[in-house]
C-alpha cells in the first residue's frame, strides 16, 4: 500500500498542520579545516551544539583521552564520494600523527569529535 493513499485510491486529508519544533531542521555537514562550532536554541531554552567544521579529534587509550590533530579523511562507509569532500560523519576513518582513527560519534549532532584507534 502506497503511503498517504487509501486502498481505493483515494488521499486522506491531513488533521493539522506541522508544529515549529517537529519541523527536521536544517542538513549539517561538518568538514575538515579550523574549529567552527553552532548552537541552536531548544525547547525549554537550552542550547544545542553542533559541529560545522573540525581540526582536532578526541581519540581514547589506555593512558587517557589524547587530542590529535586531523591529517586527511581516508575513508566514509556511508558514502565513498564524502571521503573526497572531506566530510566527517559517524563511522568515518580519518588519519592521524597515531594511525586511522574511526569516529565514534555523531560530530552534527554533539558538537565534539570522539573516536578510537583501529592501527
Amino acid at each position: 500500500m502506497k503511503k498517504g493513499k487509501k486502498i481505493s485510491g483515494g488521499k486522506y486529508n491531513k488533521r493539522r498542520k506541522k508544529k515549529l519544533y517537529e519541523s527536521p531542521g536544517q542538513k549539517r555537514v561538518v568538514k575538515l579545516g579550523d574549529e567552527k562550532r553552532k548552537s541552536k536554541r531548544t525547547r525549554s531554552g537550552k542550547r544545542k551544539f553542533f559541529l560545522l567544521k573540525a581540526k582536532f579529534i578526541n581519540i581514547k587509550t589506555k593512558k587517557g583521552v589524547k587530542k590529535l590533530e586531523i591529517k586527511k579523511v581516508v575513508e566514509t562507509p556511508a558514502d565513498r564520494f564524502l571521503a573526497r569532500q572531506n566530510v566527517i560523519t559517524k563511522g568515518t576513518i580519518v588519519e592521524t600523527d597515531l594511525g586511522k582513527v574511526k569516529v565514534t560519534n555523531r560530530p552534527s549532532q554533539e558538537g565534539i569529535l570522539n573516536g578510537i584507534l583501529i592501527e
